[in-house]
C-alpha cells in the first residue's frame, strides 16, 4: 500500500480518536507527500517518500533544537513528538555492526586509504546499507576515522 493511502487510513483513525497531535503530524506528512505528486510529472516510488519523510525529519529535529535553545521547551516537545511519530514511517535502522561491516566492504571493494577518496566509500557504503535507515553524519565519521 503507498504511504500516502496509509496516512490517508491513519489520519481518519486519529479523527476519530481525537488525537489532535497524532492528525496534525499525519496532515504535515500528507500535505508534504502531495505537493511531492503534484511537483512529480512521474510516479512517487518509495523512494521518494522515504526522501520526504527524512526531510520532515529533518525539520522537526533542527526546530526542536531551536526552540530549546530559546527555551521553548513545550514546543520542542512538540517537535520531538512529531518526529518520534514521523519515525515510525521509516524503515528500521541499521544496527553499529551492520554499519561497521558496511564500511569494511566499501573500503575493501574501492581499496581507498585516503581522506580524499571519502565519497567513492561513502557511496558504496550507502549501497550496501539501501533499505536501512542510516544516519549520514555518523556514517561519514566512522568512515573519516577509519581513513585516517
Amino acid at each position: 500500500m503507498p504511504l500516502i493511502d496509509q496516512v490517508q487510513q491513519e489520519m481518519v483513525a486519529a479523527m476519530k480518536s481525537q488525537d489532535a497531535a497524532r492528525l496534525s503530524a499525519l496532515r504535515m506528512l500528507k500535505a508534504a507527500l502531495m505537493k511531492l505528486k503534484v511537483d512529480s510529472p512521474k510516479p512517487i516510488d518509495e523512494a521518494a517518500e522515504m526522501q520526504v519523510l527524512k526531510i520532515l525529519i529533518k525539520q522537526r529535529t533542527d526546530a526542536a533544537e531551536m526552540f530549546r535553545k530559546a527555551g521553548r521547551a513545550e514546543q520542542a516537545e512538540k517537535e520531538e513528538a512529531e518526529r518520534t511519530m514521523l519515525e515510525a514511517y521509516l524503515p528500521a535502522g541499521a544496527s553499529e555492526e551492520e554499519i561497521d561491516a558496511a564500511v569494511a566492504a566499501a573500503l575493501a571493494e574501492t581499496g581507498a586509504t585516503a581522506l580524499k577518496q571519502m565519497g567513492v566509500v561513502m557511496k558504496a557504503a550507502q549501497a550496501k546499507l539501501a533499505g536501512k535507515t542510516v544516519d549520514g553524519k555518523a556514517l561519514s565519521d566512522k568512515v573519516r576515522s577509519r581513513l585516517q
